[in-house]
């Protein structure tokens, strides 16, 4: 059997798109059973059930600051749907150890820079002020550290001479649809999801 896996959204859900696209295909080594967004209006949740698969949100709102109460909800929505393996793609929230523990080692991200450098946010605009030649995804292990798990997969792009921060992250985008997906099925190949 397949492992069973959820992708976490807060926006759009490209990378969600592409995972689900990958997983259709009947040789894909992985099921996508749930997409959940911590914002009820978030446009990937409409494409998830467009593409067949059940989308649910779990807001912040209920739980005020409690983070840790926030997680469990979600860690009960994952639960119920008997998932494996959480892919966040596009999920704005940084994680409390409760969550990052419950998934040690089945819980991936997909992050706009070739990791160690750049974590955190605007890594194409920090790449081109640095004067980088490359830049590029790392597909990462989630740890309680920001962007510091262990490496999966990564892809790098040739930064132009004319590049802007949006031409720059048009290319890596299409470079995480590709990798992500290669990412999540060699993991699910490798790990024993049955206990």
């Amino acid at each position: 059997m397949k492992p069973r896996v959820a992708i976490l959204i807060s926006g759009r859900g490209s990378n969600m798109i592409a995972l689900i696209e990958a997983a259709k295909k009947p040789e894909y080594p992985a099921e996508i059973v749930l997409v959940l967004s911590n914002r009820a209006d978030a446009p990937g949740l409409t494409s998830a059930r467009d593409l067949g698969v059940p989308a649910v949100s779990v807001e912040i709102r209920p739980y005020g600051r409690d983070r840790e109460a926030h997680e469990r909800a979600i860690n009960a929505e994952l639960q119920n749907a008997g998932v494996q393996i959480v892919c966040l793609a596009g999920y704005m929230r940084l994680l409390t150890p409760y969550l990052v523990k419950e998934w040690a080692g089945r819980m991936l991200n997909i992050h706009p820079s070739l990791l160690p450098k750049y974590p955190g946010l605007d890594t194409h605009k920090k790449a081109l002020e640095a004067g980088e030649l490359v830049h590029g995804c790392t597909v990462h292990l989630v740890t309680e550290k920001m962007d510091a798990g262990p490496i999966l997969a990564q892809s790098h792009v040739i930064i132009l001479p004319e590049d802007t921060e949006d031409t720059l992250a048009a290319r890596v985008l299409a470079e995480e649809h590709r990798i992500y997906p290669e990412a999540l099925a060699k993991l699910a190949i490798e790990s024993d999801f049955k206990t």
